[in-house]
């Protein structure tokens, strides 16, 4: 499904989405708001790049933050719930990752991003992707992705 189509199912539906973002940096809130009649869908967004944001404006824990750092499914699960949550939103989509050039470690590589879509009665699913190309390419795939899974997402509620 298309982001055009997407836009006009979720109008259609009467159902909201909200963004909570750290390495695509509103991307993913661009991509749904360059679709004309997106005001109608679209609630919110965050862009949360540091720690403090995350928990702050999402109410991401700090012991998640600690176990697992700010790259990790267990992140982008309390990103997406909490923007949910906190926008009042039938869907919350996050992002969080590494999109280099630098901040990559053995464990935790340039490209690793997680994308979360939190929806119906408490679920979340997570896809931890592993991409490849410069910043800005690592950035648009991640944004892509997420939009797929959104758009994932309602197709499964609608099943």
């Amino acid at each position: 499904m298309d982001i055009s189509m997407l836009v006009e199912r979720l109008t259609e539906l009467n159902l909201t989405v909200a963004t909570a973002e750290s390495c695509t940096g509103g991307l993913i809130a661009s991509n749904i708001v360059d679709v004309p009649g997106a005001s109608y869908c679209f609630n919110e967004g965050y862009v949360t790049y540091s720690n403090e944001a995350k928990m702050k404006n999402l109410g991401v824990k700090d012991s998640t933050l600690s176990a697992y750092g700010a790259v990790s499914s267990q992140t982008a699960t309390e990103m997406a719930m909490g923007v949910r949550k906190r926008a009042s939103s039938n869907f919350g989509v996050s992002s969080t990752g590494i999109a280099g050039p630098g901040g990559g470690s053995p464990s935790k590589p340039v490209g690793l991003v997680y994308v979360a879509c939190a929806y119906g009665d408490n679920k979340c699913k997570v896809l931890e992707l592993h991409l490849h190309g410069d910043r800005t390419q690592i950035r648009n795939l991640a944004a892509n992705r997420a939009i797929e899974l959104l758009a994932d997402c309602l197709q499964e509620i609608e099943e």
